[in-house]
């Protein structure tokens, strides 16, 4: 089935501003903002609370059935700090949001993380995971890496992904119009 909208991922370690851009993106192009966090606690797909690292431990198999049939649909925007567990067919970007080491400090400091959960993502940034797990699971050419350091760099990339998704929806119209047999401008 082919989809009118595209479906994006907003990935990137925890404090780098996932949520923050997809609310903003979601308002200015229609598309639904999907809190994976908040799916995960609606809709009971964690296996229980661990207390040490106070987050969810996430099903993913109940998560991504759970989410299947409205991503499939497309028109999504994805916020969550892992990527590499969604279909390649499902996502048509992947947004890896980068900061640095002082920002996420001070960001995930004042979110009142314990001292083990900060400097595992402290780790996980540097290490640059979340953007080599992107990488790998996901063509070159749908993997985009942005900074967010700053409000004006936050608005410079919600209007690099709202281009992308006007560019999108323009080439899959002209698809969507013509048949399989013209295919999708590339």
């Amino acid at each position: 089935m082919a989809r009118n909208q595209p479906n994006i991922i907003m990935t990137g370690t925890p404090g780098v501003g996932k949520t923050s851009h997809a609310e903003l993106l979601a308002q200015s192009t229609g598309l639904k903002h999907l809190s994976i966090n908040q799916i995960v606690k609606d809709r009971s797909c964690h296996e229980g609370w661990d207390a040490a690292m106070q987050t969810w431990i996430v099903d993913e198999d109940k998560l991504l059935d759970v989410i299947e049939d409205e991503v499939k649909t497309g028109g999504n925007i994805i916020d969550w700090h892992a990527c590499d567990l969604f279909p390649r067919n499902w996502i048509d970007l992947v947004v890896v949001l980068r900061t640095d080491s002082t920002n996420l400090y001070d960001r995930l400091k004042a979110r009142g993380y314990p001292e083990g959960k900060l400097q595992e993502n402290l780790d996980s940034e540097i290490m640059e995971v979340v953007a080599e797990e992107a990488r790998e699971a996901y063509d070159k050419g749908c993997v985009v890496e942005l900074w967010s350091r700053t409000v004006e760099e936050m608005e410079g990339n919600v209007e690099r992904v709202e281009q992308w998704v006007q560019n999108w929806r323009a080439d899959n119209q002209v698809h969507l119009e013509n048949g399989p047999e013209t295919g999708r401008k590339t």
